[in-house]
């Protein structure tokens, strides 16, 4: 990964992890918890594909399992935020820019059941069974309702973000590719002709004082 999509992709982690863990967590809304980081996650993988998704899923997981106040095996959320990233990464919109935003919905959609789907699955292989008695319908409802709801505020602008960061370093090389188009179109038209135009007359006129000048030598000669 580059640089720069190293050094986004921790900031916006970062945040949303606080965020989500100072702010929405307590809110104590009925079912989920509004999942920021979830959000954070499918808009940096549909801009950066599916191993960038995976390895900011992942990382991001983790930060989530060792972040307070945590009460699971840690690298519990750090699979299930890497299978996400992964498969929303699959799904990466041609140049990172979406033209509706149905597909980016559906995308929500799916990863919050999906992700809660998949923390239960892995839970109850390591013998936790909350879900069995929080209600998993109620939280698959409530997962999708409130990360639909928090979408349009949180994915269209970390996606804004990752393309900026994306395109720095090749808007440089994009207007150095432009202004050598530019060059080199001046250079076969317009004042490349001239340039060009004035240089043969230059060598033509050369040539003609070379000539006159040995006439004038061959003149002297035979006077």
């Amino acid at each position: 990964m580059r640089v720069n999509r190293i050094l986004l992709s921790t900031v916006l982690v970062v945040v949303a992890l606080v965020i989500q863990v100072s702010v929405l967590a307590r809110l104590h809304l009925p079912g989920a918890v509004p999942d920021l980081l979830l959000l954070t996650v499918l808009g940096l993988a549909m801009v950066y594909g599916h191993v960038g998704g995976a390895l900011i899923g992942f990382g991001a997981g983790l930060l989530a399992d060792l972040a307070p106040p945590a009460d699971h095996a840690a690298g519990r959320y750090a699979l299930v935020l890497c299978v996400i990233g992964y498969c929303a990464g699959l799904i990466k919109p041609e140049n990172g820019q979406v033209k509706s935003a149905t597909g980016p919905m559906i995308t929500v959609v799916a990863a919050a059941l999906g992700s809660t789907l998949l923390y239960a699955g892995v839970g109850a292989l390591v013998g936790d069974t909350a879900a069995r008695h929080v209600g998993l319908a109620g939280l698959l409802f409530s997962a999708a309702l409130y990360d639909l709801l928090l979408a349009p505020f949180v994915v269209p602008g970390v996606m804004a973000l990752a393309r900026r960061a994306e395109n720095d370093p090749l808007s440089d090389t994009g207007s150095s590719a432009r202004s050598a188009d530019i060059s080199s179109g001046w250079l076969s038209g317009g004042t490349g002709l001239k340039i060009g135009g004035q240089r043969n007359g230059l060598r033509v006129k050369a040539a003609r004082a070379r000539s006159a000048r040995a006439g004038r030598i061959k003149g002297v000669k035979r006077l």
